[in-house]
C-alpha cells in the first residue's frame, strides 16, 4: 500500500511538472533514477521508451525491480551510467529529459547540465530540480564534507543536532513536528530520517539561484517554460538553517 502511494505521488509530481500534460509516444530519459518511481511515472503517463542511468548499483537494481515488478512488459531500459557518460550516437536524444535533485551531486554542476541538455531533441523539455543557493551555503558545504568522512557515532551526534534545529524551526513557525514527520513521506515518497541522512552526507554538493540557472540554459539553447521556486523569509529557505531545499524547473530547447 506504501509503494504504491510513493507511484501515485511520483505520478503527481511528475504531471505537475509537464503542465498536466502526459507523454504519449515520447521517449524519456531519467537521470539518477533512484527509486525508479519516476520511470514507472513517466510508463504510466504513456511514454513509449524509458531510459533509466544511475552511478549507484543499488539503485539501478532497484529501478529494475520496480519496473519489472509494476510493468514488466516495457519498453524501459535501466543501467549503471554516469550523466557524463551519455552519448548522443549511443542513446539518441529524448523528448524528455528528467534529473531531480541529482545534477549538483556531480562535482561540475555546469558540465552536468550540459551533458543532460544535449539529450534532449529539439523543441523537447528539460525537466530538473537543483538546490537553491542559500546564504549558509558555505557552512553546509563544509559540514557535507565532513560528514561523508565522520565515523557512524559523529554522524549519528550530527543528524540528532539537526533534528533538533529542525524540530525548533517548525515550533517557531506553528507547526508540530510529529505531523510534519508522521506526513513526510506521503509528501516526499522517503523516510524523513533517511532523508536527513541524504541531506547531510550529500557531497559533493553545488547550489543555483533560479536567474543563474535561467541564464546558464539560456546559453544551452533552452527557453524556460515553468518555474517553481521557494521565495523564503530570513528564517526559511532563504537563509537555510536547516537546508537549501531544491528548486524545480521546466526548459524546452529551440
Amino acid at each position: 500500500m506504501r509503494q504504491r502511494l510513493e507511484i501515485r505521488e511520483a505520478e503527481a509530481g511528475l504531471v505537475r511538472l509537464l503542465g498536466g500534460e502526459r507523454l504519449d509516444g515520447k521517449r524519456f530519459l531519467d537521470i539518477g533514477s533512484g527509486s525508479g518511481f519516476h520511470s514507472l511515472a513517466a510508463l504510466r503517463l504513456g511514454a513509449r521508451e524509458v531510459v533509466a542511468v544511475d552511478i549507484d548499483a543499488d539503485s539501478v537494481a532497484t529501478t529494475h525491480a520496480v519496473l519489472s515488478r509494476f510493468f514488466p512488459q516495457g519498453p524501459w531500459r535501466c543501467q549503471e551510467k554516469s550523466v557524463f557518460e551519455l552519448k548522443l550516437e549511443e542513446w539518441g536524444d529524448f523528448d524528455v529529459v528528467y534529473s531531480w535533485g541529482v545534477l549538483h551531486h556531480t562535482g561540475d554542476l555546469d558540465r552536468a547540465l550540459e551533458c543532460a541538455a544535449r539529450m534532449v531533441l529539439s523543441g523537447g523539455l528539460f525537466l530538473c530540480a537543483i538546490y537553491r543557493r542559500v546564504w549558509l551555503d558555505p557552512f553546509w558545504r563544509w559540514e557535507k564534507r565532513w560528514y561523508s568522512k565522520a565515523s557512524p557515532t559523529a554522524q549519528v551526534w550530527a543528524r540528532k543536532i539537526y533534528v533538533g534545529l529542525f524540530w525548533l524551526r517548525l515550533l517557531v513557525t506553528g507547526r508540530r513536528f510529529s505531523d510534519y514527520v508522521g506526513n513526510y513521506r506521503d509528501k516526499r515518497g522517503m523516510d524523513f530520517y533517511h532523508d536527513v541522512h541524504d541531506w547531510m552526507g550529500g557531497w559533493p554538493y553545488e547550489s543555483r539561484g533560479p536567474e543563474e540557472l535561467l541564464a546558464k540554459m539560456q546559453t544551452l539553447g533552452f527557453a524556460s517554460v515553468r518555474v517553481f521556486a521557494y521565495r523564503g523569509r530570513w528564517l526559511g529557505r532563504s537563509l537555510g538553517v536547516v537546508g537549501s531545499g531544491c528548486d524545480e524547473f521546466v526548459f524546452r530547447r529551440g
